[in-house]
């Protein structure tokens, strides 16, 4: 099966993307391996659009289990949406095509269907993934986007990504490239936390003007890794009104809070290394959210972040200093 089908969003460059993703990052303690068994399952049951990243550490473990499948007739490469994206040590635009070569030396892939880039807070260059000072302080670095963007655009035209977007962009960090002189390609994506209790309306109202997809992670909360997420976050599957519209539809939590991303038409990446929630991540196809359960869901919005990302906070790029 390949990529065009029922189940999959048209993108502006006309490639296409399966519109419910399988996420791979992982907390830290989860052995490398597990990413690679957690892949393995999702493909059997049906994902073919594949989320990592180079911070994520684990692009090997991920592309062995692609690579599986696809030996083992599964699969066929070009059965399969594979995403990565350029961390913020990368921003400068003659590191730009080596950081992807880099990725692609680890996935042994030829190219990768998305190349995206991960935040737009540029750090100082290096190997470490948050480089900081003897103070412990984040160490930025000063890069014009525009030229990360152009470098991006050349990674598409020497063929090394079918499609190019970005994540953790607000509008007006968007519109900074969508502005940019002699621009090539639009950004086809932009990849944001959004659920029921940071719906991200406006920016997906702006997106759709651009036709631009908004790609939606931490879709069911967040896996509450103290690097990212304050320990005293509420836990989204709890919420009454959720489990209530689950409960008359026959689902669990997390099915509907899936449901209610396709159906305001975003691509949305679930992410779990259980394979009874991987299965049950994957059945949202065959129900339908009543216009009354959407009204209900979006009333839950209370613009909360669990992944609030303050070690980037003094830098003047920082995406989420204005609402989306």
């Amino acid at each position: 099966m390949d990529l065009k089908h029922s189940h999959s969003v048209k993108l502006n460059d006309g490639h296409f993307m399966p519109v419910l993703g399988f996420g791979t990052v992982a907390p830290r303690d989860v052995p490398k391996s597990k990413a690679a068994e957690a892949t393995k399952m999702a493909i059997d049951v049906g994902f073919r659009h594949i989320d990592s990243a180079y911070v994520y550490q684990n692009e090997k473990e991920v592309s062995q289990a692609i690579r599986d499948k696809i030996a083992d007739g599964t699969v066929k490469r070009e059965g399969i949406f594979y995403t990565t994206k350029l961390w913020a040590t990368f921003l400068r635009p003659e590191l730009v095509r080596p950081a992807l070569e880099r990725s692609l030396r680890n996935l042994q892939l030829d190219y990768v269907d998305l190349f995206i880039i991960h935040i737009p807070t540029a750090t100082k260059p290096g190997e470490e993934v948050i480089p900081k000072d003897a103070r412990d302080k984040v160490i930025f670095d000063t890069v014009d986007l525009h030229d990360t963007w152009e470098a991006l655009e050349k990674c598409k035209d020497a063929g090394l990504t079918k499609s190019i977007g970005v994540s953790n962009f607000n509008h007006k960090l968007l519109e900074m490239i969508l502005n940019k002189p002699g621009l090539k390609y639009k950004p086809v994506c932009n990849q944001v936390e959004c659920h029921l209790y940071l719906n991200q309306s406006k920016l997906l109202e702006f997106c759709k003007s651009k036709d631009i997809i908004l790609g939606v992670y931490s879709a069911l909360g967040s896996q509450r890794d103290p690097t990212w997420v304050e320990k005293d976050s509420p836990i989204l599957l709890e919420d009454p009104i959720l489990n209530a519209i689950a409960k008359k539809h026959g689902r669990n939590p997390g099915q509907v809070a899936l449901r209610y991303q396709v159906q305001r038409g975003v691509v949305v990446l679930a992410k779990s290394f259980n394979e009874k929630r991987i299965k049950e991540n994957f059945q949202i196809f065959d129900f339908e959210l009543t216009p009354e359960d959407m009204k209900a869901i979006d009333g839950l919005n209370r613009n909360f972040r669990f992944i609030k990302l303050l070690f980037f906070a003094n830098h003047p790029d920082f995406p989420v200093h204005d609402e989306c």
